[in-house]
């Protein structure tokens, strides 16, 4: 049998999606794969049955259905003040993850270098080797997660083709500010570089803290490429529909790439859709109310483990730190965790490029029932944190 591409050695499969599988396979709450445990506002399920009975069943436009380009446009618009042409600064992805590989894929060459935050989103890391691309990682250090700028400054020393700035962060919640936006953009200009921007949580960054288009800011639209998706902010994460922002340059390349990857999103999901890009202002405001009182409940079950944690400026996602419980590794503690706890986390060390194995992810994206579920399963760690014998034959136990 040939060999298959070296490249593929480089990096494993989703561990996030593999926590999911054991999660399943044991009967445990799904805290770490990010997706809602609810419905999507009653006006996306509405206009989902109405497409079904529509003329969508074909392919779309393969950047994008026009009706859901233009309402994606007014969206964009209205809550960046950019002036966006839905036909010249617009391409319809399947989900932000196709987004950021086309993003990378229009940025860099073979060879390029690509200036990565650590700890990332794990498709980061596996986009920029499949782009060919060679990966420098900038730590953002625990509690804050803030970068050394004198480190970001050497890495674009370097001269790189592009910046992955997550904003907010995964896994973190870091919120970036507009001072180090500024800071990131001015460091790409002075090198040449692109910044390549995932925002699918720019609705759910909690007070005071504040979410900054970095596209918006002074003479940035042309070297940002923002990649976006819909699932979060909608609670649509099965229905995959994403997009690239760009200039139209930029654009016109993206298409080509996006085109040969996966030839268009889909048709009726896209119909369906532009229902939940008309929704009021209000909704974002409720959303952001919503996921604020999951947060709240979901830390205040955290504080009484008595574990550490970094409390998230945005998004739905909290680092808890298990260096207590005395795993040699987090892996081995997530799968204790879902065996013994019945709660699923991600390892962290798969969002780390140095060797951290002392976080556990989890998320709040569900119904306050289950958090406070998967809060009373929690509680138990108490006893094995106080009891480290307790552990060791819970270990023996489940052959760990």
């Amino acid at each position: 049998m040939p060999a298959t591409a070296s490249r593929l050695q480089v990096f494993t499969e989703s561990v996030i999606r593999g926590m999911s599988r054991l999660a399943t396979r044991h009967g445990a709450l799904n805290l770490a794969q990010g997706f809602p445990d609810f419905d999507p506002p009653e006006a996306l399920l509405a206009a989902l049955e109405r497409a079904t009975r529509g003329p969508f069943h074909q392919y779309a436009v393969t950047w994008g259905a026009p009706r859901f380009r233009e309402a994606l446009a007014r969206k964009i618009s209205r809550q960046t003040g950019l002036e966006v042409d839905p036909d010249r600064h617009l391409v319809v992805t399947c989900g932000s993850t196709e987004a950021m590989m086309v993003a990378m894929m229009t940025a860099c060459n073979p060879g390029d270098r690509v200036v990565v935050f650590s700890p990332f989103y794990e498709n980061y890391a596996a986009d920029a080797i499949l782009s060919g691309a060679e990966p420098i990682f900038v730590p953002l250090r625990p509690p804050d997660f803030r970068y050394d700028p004198a480190e970001l400054a050497a890495a674009f020393a370097r001269k790189p083709k592009a910046i992955i700035v997550c904003n907010p962060s995964n896994p973190t919640g870091k919120v970036f500010t507009r001072a180090e936006l500024m800071e990131i953009l001015a460091l790409a200009e002075e090198h040449d570089a692109f910044v390549i921007l995932d925002e699918p949580y720019e609705h759910l960054v909690f007070e005071p803290h504040r979410h900054v288009y970095a596209a918006s800011l002074p003479g940035a639209m042309a070297r940002t490429i923002t990649c976006n998706s819909l699932s979060k902010t909608y609670s649509i994460t099965g229905w995959r529909l994403g997009y690239v922002h760009a200039a139209p340059e930029v654009i016109a390349q993206a298409r080509k790439v996006h085109d040969f990857l996966t030839v268009g999103a889909a048709a009726p999901l896209q119909e369906a859709a532009v229902a939940g890009l008309e929704l009021p202002d209000a909704y974002y405001g409720d959303l952001l109310a919503t996921y604020t009182a999951k947060r709240d409940v979901f830390i205040g079950c955290l504080r009484q483990t008595g574990l550490p944690f970094t409390e998230p400026q945005g998004a739905y996602y909290v680092l808890v730190d298990i260096s207590a419980l005395g795993f040699a590794t987090d892996v081995a503690a997530a799968e204790w965790m879902i065996r013994e706890i019945g709660v699923a986390g991600v390892p962290g060390s798969s969002f780390f490029r140095e060797p951290e194995h002392r976080f556990l992810r989890f998320h709040f994206a569900k119904k306050e029932e289950t958090l406070r579920a998967a809060g009373e399963r929690l509680l138990r760690l108490r006893a094995f944190v106080d009891d480290p014998g307790a552990l060791a034959a819970s270990r023996r136990r489940l052959g760990l």
